[in-house]
């Protein structure tokens, strides 16, 4: 029988019924991850006032799941390239939801501190396994296109997280809405039971009998038939001499990993950080609380239409000059957005126009976290990089905070953010040379590979 290859599978098929349950399967569970994420920024005033916080204590509340995420980055990328994509998907959303509970009991900044670091482990886990699990999943020619709707999702999250708080805090206080929080884990429950695991991740463990019958059960969801495969024709491009976090820093990888960090952790300090203060910047204008809530949930918005329009671009002009320009983009939003006077429906345009500059950028990064690294260490790979880069995201607001304290008005307060954007701009013209577009995930392993022994 003629040999093949997963992707060769995948590809045959296109996009069909299977890619579409994952695409729902996570994205809900990216839903799920946002609004766990957002939730803090719209309850960050009451809480700030019921503890009597100072400016950078409330900046800093935003920040404590991302130290968890970074540490939950930092794990769960070996973990995930050892036990499976599934397995650490369902364990990752079960242990956020659950220890996001305890935070309606907390009494203290110390206590709601403690219970964020420990979430933000699970969410750390769960956030790259799902961009893994896209890149894994679905045809070449589309992937980065699923890759980016993937964090849409998310971004219909951070949306809920706005919405529910304002309707609910002014009620019933800002605690419920973190008792909402641990609903994801009965999602959990439903994944272990209808969740598949990787091809791609079982034929790199040498598992190919079990890799196969995944392909049968694709094939089976997008035509009603599985054609028979011999698991011995199965063709697997050769293990990585080095694998983990080593694997990141060696010569075929260095600039590729340089590159990312970089321009990850600048979209990271300018999303998050915007993100955690604008609801607060907002009232300090002097818009009133629904006014500046309405504000911040529409800058939000119109990241989820960023997010599925950058995976369009990318397919057509490619990742790198996309990445690029999506950077330089960013940076003239805040500009705008610093700079613009009038009411608030002038306010409210160059927010919306922000919120889709920014997000559009760091959404464009995605693709390539995915796509520049192997199946054997694939998911270190983009979790180690979005660890780095949840660094910049938990000290954004912190930063952010000793800025706004300084008093040197709300226009430096937004041209700050112009520094990471132009920096994360140089950084992927300096660092990312290799272009993936329109590449199968085997053949960027091959010319890997080949490139190593030249």
């Amino acid at each position: 029988m003629k040999g093949f290859t997963i992707s060769e599978a995948i590809d045959s098929l296109g996009v069909n019924r299977f890619t579409w349950s994952v695409f729902f399967f996570l994205g809900i569970a990216m839903v799920f991850d946002g609004y766990d994420y957002m939730v803090v920024s719209y309850t960050m005033p009451q809480i700030s006032a019921e503890w009597a916080l100072n400016k950078v204590q409330t900046g800093s509340l935003s920040s404590w799941s991302l130290f968890g995420l970074i540490i939950g980055g930092m794990f769960a990328g070996i973990i995930s390239d050892k036990i499976g994509r599934r397995k650490t998907l369902i364990y990752s959303i079960a242990a956020y939801s659950l220890l996001t509970i305890p935070i309606y009991f907390s009494t203290s900044f110390a206590q709601f501190a403690f219970f964020r670091v420990l979430a933000g482990v699970g969410l750390g886990a769960c956030i790259p396994v799902v961009t893994t699990i896209f890149s894994e999943s679905t045809p070449t020619a589309r992937r980065a296109l699923f890759i980016t709707f993937g964090m849409a999702w998310m971004i219909v999250g951070w949306v809920l997280g706005g919405l529910i708080p304002t309707l609910l805090v002014p009620h019933h206080g800002w605690r419920i809405c973190y008792l909402i929080g641990g609903v994801p884990f009965l999602y959990a429950v439903f994944l272990y039971f209808r969740m598949k695991e990787s091809a791609y991740w079982l034929a790199n463990k040498g598992r190919k009998e079990e890799a196969v019958a995944i392909l049968a059960y694709i094939e089976k969801r997008a035509t009603g038939k599985a054609t028979p495969r011999d698991p011995d024709a199965l063709m697997v491009p050769p293990a990585p001499k080095v694998a983990g976090p080593r694997a990141l820093f060696t010569k075929d990888y260095r600039m590729l990993t340089a590159g990312l960090w970089i321009t990850y952790f600048c979209g990271c300090f300018t999303v998050y950080g915007l993100n955690a203060w604008l609801p607060s910047l907002m009232l300090e204008k002097g818009f009133k609380l629904a006014s500046a809530y309405s504000l911040a949930i529409a800058n939000n918005s119109a990241a989820v239409i960023a997010n599925c329009t950058t995976g369009f671009v990318s397919e057509i002009i490619g990742r790198r000059p996309n990445l690029i320009l999506s950077y330089l983009l960013g940076g003239f939003s805040i500009i705008l957005m610093a700079f613009i006077g009038g009411g608030f429906v002038t306010i409210l345009a160059a927010n919306i126009f922000m919120g889709f500059a920014i997000n559009y950028a760091i959404t464009a990064v995605q693709p390539l976290l995915a796509e520049g690294y192997p199946t054997g260490f694939r998911n270190t790979g983009v979790s180690w990089c979005q660890a780095f880069g949840r660094i910049g995201g938990a000290l954004a607001p912190i930063v952010s905070g000793i800025v706004i304290g300084m008093q040197m008005g709300l226009r430096v307060s937004f041209l700050f953010y112009v520094i990471p954007t132009s920096i994360g701009a140089l950084a992927a013209f300096l660092f990312i040379k290799k272009e993936t577009k329109g590449k199968s995930l085997d053949e960027l392993a091959q010319e890997t590979t080949v490139a190593g022994r030249q």
